[in-house]
């Protein structure tokens, strides 16, 4: 199964130089039946990409509490075993949950295959995305606003050779 696990670049620096994601427990995003029944598709191409979204607006939320860090959400996508990747059954359809699974153990890098982060264009807006996202969990229309802008970024896609370099030159 794919799962889309979302970091910081400093997450992604300290995964380059343990050799793994981790530890474990890690909270990642897959196609789920939830997802299915929420995105309303049998493409599974278009549910990769709404799970690879779900991950990003999980890396918007761990940049929210990392005010030190770069601006730009990562999520590595990797390869696991089915029964590794675990949703909860309570919370399928529950809007903050949906495509989220849990992986109990590390992981290692080698079942990488790409990692996705935000170009220099996105910088700005997943900065004010990042500061808005308090208030607009909180309902503020405005402060959602802002939130959305981060999303009309896509993730610029590096072959998991790449991670050093992506750590060096944005770290």
């Amino acid at each position: 199964m794919r799962v889309y696990v979302p970091l910081t670049l400093p997450g992604l620096a300290a995964a380059h130089r343990a050799g793994e994601l981790g530890p474990g427990p890690l909270t990642a995003y897959a196609v789920t039946p939830g997802l299915r029944e929420w995105y309303v598709s049998d493409d599974i191409e278009e549910l990769e990409y709404a799970a690879l979204g779900r991950a990003a607006q999980a890396s918007l939320r761990l940049l929210a509490v990392a005010p030190d860090v770069p601006r730009r959400r990562v999520v590595v996508a990797v390869d696991v075993p089915d029964r590794e990747a675990v949703a909860d059954p309570d919370r399928g359809l529950d809007p903050a949950a949906l495509g989220e699974v849990r992986i109990e153990r590390a992981v290692p890098l080698e079942r990488a295959a790409a990692v996705h982060v935000d170009g220099d264009d996105a910088e700005a807006d997943v900065a004010a995305a990042a500061q808005a996202l308090g208030a607009a969990d909180q309902g503020d229309d405005d402060a959602r606003f802002t939130v959305d802008g981060a999303d009309d970024h896509e993730l610029l896609w590096y072959a998991t050779q790449e991670i050093g370099d992506i750590v060096e030159e944005l770290g």
